[in-house]
């Protein structure tokens, strides 16, 4: 790939653009964090402050309460004090008198209480201010958190459609890159095949001939393909066909022609060469066939075929010549063999071996025989066992029910003759 960056040490391939990528989210999404972590931190000092804000106004409360609970036993002490001394000293003074100083002291008092009241109710209002303020900051942070993260979100679906973009061009260069290659190698390949096809024909007789050896030592990798020398008169080669065992069995002559057109004169060279080669068959490879003929086929004694039906007509060729040759060998020394086949059948050791047969048949006879007979004694044996079991069964329900009577349900086996006849075998 055009991307990929090999190790100058280990040799690993590393993707440019993967890196890259990998790089650039990793950044993006430390920003993420680092601008988190800032908010969180902000938020959670705001929350501290408030919480020591409301704990300062909880103990200032407690104090002023404290403070004006103390205040008012002062003053309730005092007046009963004043009171006392009041009554102590002026006991005879006019009741009158009294009863409007105390009517003004339990005003006083009154006031004072409203008053103390008034205060207490400022501190509710106070405190439900506290309250309601501390709700108004917690929604104020939730709304900046949000908005925070869609800040964020925005952000990072902007950097992601940026780096979509980044690639969406890089990639239409490399497109680009890669049409412009391709319209080289099209270039290129056009002017290599323009200087192959003007190369000579000797060039191309030699390709052919190289391909034909090819195909024949892939196909048949038992037999032996002879090249013919370079400035040799004759084929292109030779196939020695060689059967299991390796011996030869015949041999094959092969040409290959490369020419738009039939020549006449090649059947008659290609026996010459058969002849002077001492081949059995011949074989004309050639992508122009003669005017009478589509595919391949037998003319005037050549077989004739293109480069995509030589393997198969080889393989044709081949397997006539193997069996060719085996009748041949068959066909050797006949006379001979029959009489030795006779004198085999009338000798002393033919009818050894038939007699071992025979005697080894007879043995495996009267083996069978014997086990026969032992498993059909065994078999009474086992017979006369189960009737003695059934009958004494037998015996035993029936004086048993004939004392418990119909307490003891009936067993159908045990019933009857039909019984004994479906367990009998």
């Amino acid at each position: 790939m055009a991307n990929e960056v090999k190790c100058p040490n280990c040799g690993h391939g590393m993707d440019v653009e993967n890196v890259l990528s990998a790089d650039i989210e990793f950044k993006l999404k430390q920003q993420y964090q680092e601008k988190l972590q800032e908010s969180l931190q902000r938020v959670e000092a705001d929350k501290k402050r408030l919480e020591a804000d409301q704990q300062l106004f909880e103990d200032k409360k407690k104090q002023e309460n404290e403070l004006f609970a103390q205040k008012l036993q002062k003053e309730k002490q005092k007046l009963e004090t004043e009171l006392q001394e009041q009554i102590t000293k002026t006991i005879a003074a006019d009741f009158e008198t009294q009863l409007r100083r105390l009517q003004q002291s339990n005003s006083d008092a009154e006031e004072k209480l409203k008053l103390s009241r008034q205060k207490e109710l400022e501190f509710l209002q106070k405190e439900q201010l506290l309250k309601t303020q501390e709700a108004e900051l917690e929604i104020t942070l939730q709304r900046k958190l949000q908005e925070e993260r869609l800040t964020l979100s925005a952000q990072i679906q902007k950097q992601e459609s940026e780096k979509a973009q980044l690639r969406e061009s890089e990639y239409q260069l490399k497109l680009r890159e890669m049409e412009k290659q391709l319209d080289d190698q099209k270039k290129l390949a056009e002017e290599m095949k323009r200087k192959a096809e003007q190369s000579s024909m000797q060039r191309q007789g030699e390709v052919q001939e190289l391909l034909l050896e090819d195909i024949l030592r892939e196909n048949f990798p038992f037999d032996i393909i002879e090249e013919v020398g370079k400035g040799v008169e004759g084929a292109d080669c030779i196939q020695v066909v060689r059967n299991h065992s390796g011996k030869e069995c015949g041999r094959i002559i092969y040409e290959s022609k490369r020419t738009k057109t039939w020549g006449s004169n090649w059947i008659d060279k290609l026996k010459t060469d058969r002849r002077n080669r001492r081949a059995d068959v011949a074989i004309l490879v050639t992508q122009t066939f003669p005017r009478e003929m589509e595919r391949f086929g037998e003319k005037d004694g050549v077989w004739i075929c293109n480069f995509t039906e030589l393997a198969s007509v080889a393989a044709i060729i081949r397997s006539g010549v193997l069996k060719l040759y085996e009748l041949q060998r068959s066909e050797e020394n006949k006379g001979d063999k029959m009489q030795l086949l006779y004198n085999y059948l009338t000798g002393v050791e033919f009818k050894g071996q038939v007699e071992a047969i025979a005697e080894g048949f007879l043995a495996m006879k009267n083996s069978i025989t014997r086990e026969r007979m032992q498993m059909e004694k065994l078999w009474k044996e086992r017979d006369k066992q189960l009737d003695k079991v059934l009958m004494c069964t037998s015996a035993m329900y029936g004086s048993v029910k004939g004392i418990a009577g119909a307490s003891i349900a009936d067993i159908p086996l045990l019933d009857g003759d039909s019984a004994v006849n479906e367990i009998d075998y």
